[in-house]
């Protein structure tokens, strides 16, 4: 992948600190009247997972760059929480739910890039 924003570095950061499953960095900057630049997707295996890893991403962003979220969406639910950075559009879901929504396939004209599960 090309050079990343640093709250892109951060978003994957806070995934990976809860070993998210799948994160995926959709690449939207070139399709016409997307809604961001960016969409990272990832998911987890429970409702606890899915809250600890979206709740991360807020933490990391915060502390190392002192941003937050405009808006979220589904916190506490455990099947799919949105975190809203303009720019930047983290969906978190439960491995079900992924799976059922296929946003990789729904943007499918992205440029997709798989990060490496840290063990």
């Amino acid at each position: 992948m090309v050079v990343q924003p640093p709250l892109l570095e951060a978003v994957i950061e806070g995934l990976q600190e809860v070993k998210a499953h799948g994160i995926t960095v959709l690449d939207l900057r070139e399709i016409p009247h997307a809604v961001a630049a960016w969409f990272v997707v990832a998911h987890g295996t429970s409702r606890t997972q899915v809250d600890a890893l979206a709740r991360s991403v807020e933490y990391t962003t915060r502390e190392k760059l002192d941003e937050r979220p405009w808006g979220k969406q589904g916190l506490g639910n455990g099947e799919w929480a949105i975190l809203d950075y303009s720019d930047i559009v983290v969906h978190v879901f439960h491995e079900e739910a992924r799976t059922r929504y296929a946003l990789e396939e729904l943007w499918g004209d992205a440029a997709i890039h798989s990060i490496e599960e840290v063990t």
